[in-house]
């Protein structure tokens, strides 16, 4: 169990150049907006009941040091639309990251990608058991949708939450790209075959994100519908950008085993085109992501540093 709890996420997200964390107001509230879906997590968490068996591995996991990206973007496109971070905002984040986190601890196991390491803590599986793993990812995606049932504050915006979540992370969705993953092993890689894995396996959830913290935030259909598309370019990029790391980055950096993509002949950005093709592909992406919020003008600043700087991340 972690020491600290809830502490020291995002770090290593922002980085300059020279690998300094630049302390200026957007990597300011990059953090508070990290720490606030710490604090809803924890506060879920808390009065939750479970066995305490249960609840162990549950704190184990979200507890682990992660960059809280897709949860910190549900909240800054809620802000976007209504002018600040409400509520459902809050609980959306929370179900967000527990539904991610259960994909990583599943995606950790020995049938999957099989890693001991992650956000440089020992996997779920090492820390308790293969089985234990697997129930404490189940639990995590079941929470989820508990409470976007239980503690949105109106039916209607808890039913879209509820489907936008259920479509973006289920069988067309997160599941559909990891099983092409899986599949695409040891075989030749086109540019249509990593596209649909990748806007499956990462990029959909990263709209799913958008999306929530669009309709929590009241927005127009044309409105989350733009988020939607920002999503899904900020997710395309940020996962080339993950590529490109398990290639250049150790695993201390990285708080996972580095190297593992090329060790399992996985379909990757670098391992089809190169790292400097595929270093122009996801400076596309971020550039036409910016592009997308336009309309929203000086408002969507943060989103507009984010698609950035996700490019520039050490892990």
């Amino acid at each position: 169990m972690c020491k600290a709890p809830f502490e020291g996420h995002g770090q290593g997200l922002y980085q300059g150049e020279r690998g300094d964390m630049r302390d200026d107001n957007f990597s300011r509230q990059l953090r508070a907006s990290g720490q606030l879906v710490n604090v809803t997590l924890e506060r879920v968490l808390a009065s939750q009941r479970m066995p305490d068996e249960v609840r162990a591995v549950l704190r184990y996991t979200l507890e682990s040091p992660g960059k809280r990206v897709r949860s910190v973007l549900v909240l800054w496109c809620c802000e976007l639309l209504c002018g600040r971070v409400n509520r459902d905002a809050e609980i959306a984040a929370a179900a967000l990251e527990m539904v991610h986190t259960y994909s990583l601890v599943h995606d950790d196991l020995p049938a999957m990608d099989n890693d001991d390491l992650r956000r440089g803590l020992p996997s779920c599986h090492k820390a308790f058991d293969e089985a234990t793993a697997i129930l404490g990812g189940d639990a995590l995606l079941t929470l989820a949708f508990e409470i976007l049932a239980s503690r949105i504050g109106e039916a209607p915006v808890a039913v879209r939450l509820i489907r936008q979540l259920a479509e973006d992370a289920g069988a067309n969705g997160m599941i559909a790209g990891q099983l092409a993953d899986l599949e695409a092993e040891r075989v030749a890689g086109s540019e249509a075959l990593l596209e649909y894995i990748h806007t499956n396996k990462t990029a959909k959830m990263f709209r799913c994100a958008a999306a929530m913290g669009g309709i929590c935030g009241g927005g127009e259909d044309s409105e989350v519908a733009r988020l939607c598309e920002y999503g899904l370019k900020v997710g395309l990029g940020f996962q080339i950008a993950d590529d490109m790391l398990d290639v250049s980055a150790g695993s201390k950096e990285l708080g996972k085993t580095a190297g593992k993509d090329a060790r399992a002949a996985k379909c990757t950005y670098p391992s089809v085109f190169g790292m400097e093709a595929s270093r122009r592909c996801a400076e596309k992406l971020a550039d036409e992501a910016v592009g997308i919020l336009e309309p929203f003008g000086a408002k969507a600043e943060n989103l507009r540093r984010l698609a950035k700087a996700l490019l520039n991340r050490a892990r």
